[in-house]
């Protein structure tokens, strides 16, 4: 599969910055973990500075680089909406029947990752349910993947529209060929218990 490419791990281990195809639409993909990196997709995708970004993990355990920890209660209840938690999870390419892609919005308090929170003291994370995107991101650690566009226009449907808005300024264009598709549905994790849908 197109994630196995071995340059996007080499990528985003030198804090680089590629366009991909993500579980749901091209994006613009760097490390999570990288402010340097990060700051520059804002820069390059003309993003609000105080809309925070997506982030991918390959795994419920990757919550705990940002100093999130969840009680048994809000991991069941993660199980609910990330099917690659489920103990039934394919580990060899096969794809997931679930309520596809969901990204959920958790708490981070932790004042070291402004950078990303953007002073919402949250952050929205999604664990794909494609086995090889998620290993890649085992491989990589958490991943940004805005929507390849810059503010305000369509997503890039192939490399070529991501290349009109982004030019020689991304280090990798991976091409998956044409993808029409909707971005995740974000949910939020609200401090009393309930969840509210910020995008259906």
């Amino acid at each position: 599969m197109i994630w196995n490419n071995p340059k996007l791990t080499d990528t985003f281990q030198q804090g680089r910055i590629a366009v991909m195809p993500t579980d749901t639409i091209y994006g613009l993909v760097c490390s999570a973990l990288n402010r340097e990196a990060v700051e520059k997709i804002y820069q390059l995708r003309r993003r609000a500075p105080e809309k925070p970004c997506i982030i991918l993990i390959g795994d419920i355990a990757e919550l705990e680089k940002f100093s999130i920890k969840l009680s048994r209660e809000e991991k069941n209840k993660l199980k609910k909406y990330w099917s690659a938690l489920s103990p039934a999870s394919p580990n060899r390419g096969e794809s997931l029947d679930g309520p596809g892609p969901v990204s959920i919005i958790l708490d981070c308090l932790d004042d070291k990752f402004s950078y990303l929170h953007c002073g919402t003291k949250g952050l929205a994370f999604r664990i794909p349910q494609e086995p090889d995107l998620r290993n890649l991101l085992i491989r990589t650690g958490p991943l940004i993947a805005p929507s390849a566009n810059t503010e305000g226009m369509p997503p890039a449907k192939n490399i070529a529209e991501a290349r009109t808005y982004f030019g020689d300024a991304v280090d990798l264009y991976l091409d998956g060929g044409e993808i029409i598709s909707q971005p995740s549905k974000v949910v939020e994790f609200c401090r009393d218990g309930s969840v509210k849908t910020i995008r259906a």
